[in-house]
């Protein structure tokens, strides 16, 4: 694994992006979101994204300089056409009006937009406006439902954030087992996956990559995970107008539009009265004696912040012949 500094891994990610076209604001906030990908461990969506995204501004089915289009239709829901621009800035966007707009409630739903990466920043920004900020998006089909073999769900993230007193709580999680580009960098490596993360196209469980890659990914916690990842994906395409299963396109490809969606949710404890201290009772946990085999209580966005300070100090890590790859372009 080679250790690259964040400015260079940030730097080769602007000068791709804008010599493709995208005015050099939006290459930094895309080149930001696989920097921090790389950066909390999360190599998968990192910079080994940038080629596809390279090839999908090549073939014409990504605008890097397109303005998204944002409308209020209610007082309380913002409509947000990203005109198949790079999904950071389209979401950024968003984001600010969301917390510009002072309801209390507010809901941003986006549709066609890029992959937006991980969904922790945008949440964390809410946070950091003094707001409780969830994420929802869409996937291709890659995970298998319950009961049945093929892939017809997305990973489909949920992201939430909420503010404390201190650092936010941040819960970034997919509804699949495992990623897909941990698949694949499994594959690459040649090494077994977990036990339980994933079928072949038999719907026989699997810990061959190459085999997975064939068949389907698992739902985590399996039928709770399935259910989880279904009403997720039904809520986004019913507030965005996005596809469902196998028509959800456009993150992994260089071949097709992009069809799925996203949702930023926005609440102001303050318009509800609120004001807990919440810290103290997660200092409480914190504190809580360790189980036998477990090193203590953890909060959900601690080792995240950990791991991204680590990587910061002794260098990004990325794949080798993903960094020969990017660099090459």
């Amino acid at each position: 694994m080679l250790r690259v500094p964040a400015d260079d891994h940030l730097a080769v990610t602007v000068r791709v992006l804008t010599a493709l076209g995208a005015p050099e604001a939006a290459a930094r906030e895309q080149g930001e979101l696989l920097l921090e990908g790389d950066l909390r461990g999360h190599a998968s969506h990192g910079i080994r994204r940038l080629p596809v995204l390279a090839g999908r501004i090549r073939a014409g089915l990504c605008a890097p300089a397109a303005v998204p289009q944002l409308d209020w239709s209610t007082p309380a829901v913002l409509r947000v056409d990203g005109r198949t621009g790079l999904g950071p800035p389209v979401a950024h966007r968003a984001v600010e009006a969301l917390v510009e707009h002072g309801t209390g409630v507010a809901v941003a739903a986006i549709r066609r937009a890029g992959h937006l990466g991980m969904l922790a920043p945008y949440v964390e920004r809410l946070a950091g406006a003094g707001l409780i900020g969830l994420a929802v998006t869409t996937s291709e089909a890659l995970v298998h439902p319950w009961g049945a073999a093929p892939a017809m769900l997305g990973t489909n993230p949920l992201a939430v954030a909420v503010p404390t007193d201190g650092e936010p709580v941040v819960l970034d999680m997919a509804t699949g087992q495992i990623s897909r580009g941990k698949v694949l960098d499994h594959a690459h490596r040649g090494e077994p996956l977990p036990a339980g993360a994933a079928v072949d196209a038999s719907g026989a469980p699997t810990t061959d990559p190459t085999a997975a890659l064939d068949g389907a990914i698992s739902p985590f916690g399996g039928p709770k995970g399935y259910a989880l990842s279904l009403v997720l994906e039904l809520m986004v395409a019913s507030l965005t107008g996005t596809a469902l299963g196998r028509e959800v396109r456009g993150t992994l490809d260089t071949t097709d539009p992009v069809t799925k969606g996203d949702v930023l949710i926005a609440l102001d404890p303050a318009a509800f009265g609120g004001g807990v201290a919440l810290g103290p009772f997660l200092d409480e946990l914190r504190a809580l004696d360790p189980a036998p085999g477990h090193a203590g209580v953890q909060i959900p966005g601690d080792r995240a912040r950990a791991t991204r300070a680590a990587n910061l100090a002794a260098g990004v890590p990325v794949d080798p012949g993903t960094w020969a790859e990017v660099t090459a372009l």
